[in-house]
């Protein structure tokens, strides 16, 4: 595999070292428009014969960088769209860790061009996006029908998440409800969501988060999709302002949480699915892995889509992960309560 990567922030440099250590990488070539920076990433990664740096203005592809890559992947904090179209054109893959629900929208527009020339863009393939996508996946597995899906996330990866965080809150949110989309006031359906330990229960709101356009196309006929952030309540006083403060420069520890509710036979039942870790470390392990899966052509199909579309065989998926350090869990009995690891 032959990977390119753009943007070496919080996310983009966890998913170089997780690039770097996975099994058959030939090439890393990472772009950064100061070389001696980039130079010094790319000797951390303590890897001089498969790592490479290319100079280029921040948010751009120096010329040739793509004439030899399997796969590219984007943690830039804009621009993704362009980008992905620059790569299909030269035939590579496309991962993107795009959280915010106008990149991932303006990437999923690019599907009927990728499915074109037999490509994969992996959209939102994060911590949140990303491995709830998989989570989602996993626990419809258990079911005859999936009839509804709520996602919940707390914590932020790095500043540009964080900023991306702070806009959310201030902006319409998007859920599916009986066939149709639905917009909700920002910071409006507090709900008390518990995720693993030690994090445990926090108020999570309604937010411009874009896990529902992905979550519906993997599942026809599902009824409810829904989204939903951790949040204080100054969160929500002042999601219209400027961050009052900076953003911490890796993030704190974050949590993820899934909840899947179908139909097993006669029966309507649920699973709960959480995870813990630094959102920054586990967002650079699912991208690392979607990057390996499309390169290796293990996704479901071509085109733009989540990975609860691309990927039909999650246990793998989340055994890998769990080799990499980022384990999921379900709930059992209270909501306090959980057992052992999933796909363990």
């Amino acid at each position: 595999m032959r990977a390119v990567i753009l943007g070496t922030g919080a996310v983009g440099s966890r998913a170089a070292r997780q690039l770097v250590s996975t099994e058959g990488l030939d090439r890393l070539t990472i772009v950064h428009p100061d070389i001696e920076v980039g130079g010094l990433l790319a000797e951390a990664l303590a890897a001089p014969d498969r790592v490479a740096v290319a100079v280029s203005p921040r948010g751009t592809i120096p010329s040739g960088v793509l004439d030899e890559a399997d796969v590219l992947l984007l943690a830039t904090p804009t621009s993704h769209r362009s980008l992905a179209e620059a790569a299909l054109e030269h035939g590579v893959h496309v991962v993107s860790v795009a959280d915010s629900l106008s990149d991932v929208q303006a990437l999923l527009g690019l599907d009927a061009e990728a499915r074109e020339r037999a490509l994969a863009v992996v959209v939102g393939a994060a911590f949140a996006p990303g491995l709830t996508c998989v989570l989602a996946r996993h626990g419809a597995m258990g079911f005859d029908a999936v009839e509804e899906l709520h996602v919940a996330s707390l914590g932020t990866g790095g500043p540009a998440c964080a900023k991306r965080h702070h806009r959310a809150l201030g902006r319409d949110s998007i859920d599916w409800y009986d066939g149709g989309w639905r917009r909700r006031p920002s910071g409006s359906g507090r709900e008390l969501c518990w995720f693993p330990d030690p994090v445990g229960g926090a108020d999570c709101y309604r937010a411009s988060v874009p896990d529902a356009v992905l979550l519906v196309p993997a599942f026809p006929g599902v009824r409810r999709v829904t989204a939903r952030i951790a949040a204080t309540r100054r969160d929500r006083l002042t999601a219209w302002l400027p961050m009052l403060r900076p953003p911490h420069p890796e993030g704190t520890l974050g949590a993820v949480r899934v909840e899947i509710r179908g139909r097993r036979g006669p029966v309507r039942d649920n699973v709960v699915y959480g995870a813990i870790d630094r959102p920054a470390l586990a967002a650079g392990a699912v991208a690392a892995v979607a990057a390996a899966w499309a390169a290796d052509g293990r996704l479901v199909r071509a085109g733009a889509a989540g990975l609860a579309e691309l990927v039909d065989e999650p246990v793998p998926f989340l055994r890998e992960l769990a080799r990499r350090g980022i384990r999921a869990a379900v709930f059992e009995g209270n909501a306090t309560a959980v057992s052992s690891p999933v796909a363990s």
